[in-house]
């Protein structure tokens, strides 16, 4: 897998964690612990792609 599909990749499921957490805080009845994970998931998304990213940089 290229670089950039996988840059793609983590993007997507950046995007998706982002929705899932949107829909997370406006439900009253969503876990305050299930909105810490999802955060956390995205953060770590997140980091993922920027040090992907930087790697990328280097190469180019």
């Amino acid at each position: 897998m290229s670089l950039q599909t996988h840059l793609d990749q983590l993007s997507l499921k950046h995007e998706a964690l982002e929705r899932e957490l949107h829909e997370a805080t406006h439900s009253p009845s969503e876990n305050d612990l299930r909105i810490a994970e999802l955060k956390r998931r995205k953060l770590h998304l997140k980091d993922e792609m920027k040090r992907l990213q930087e790697r990328a940089d280097t190469v180019h």
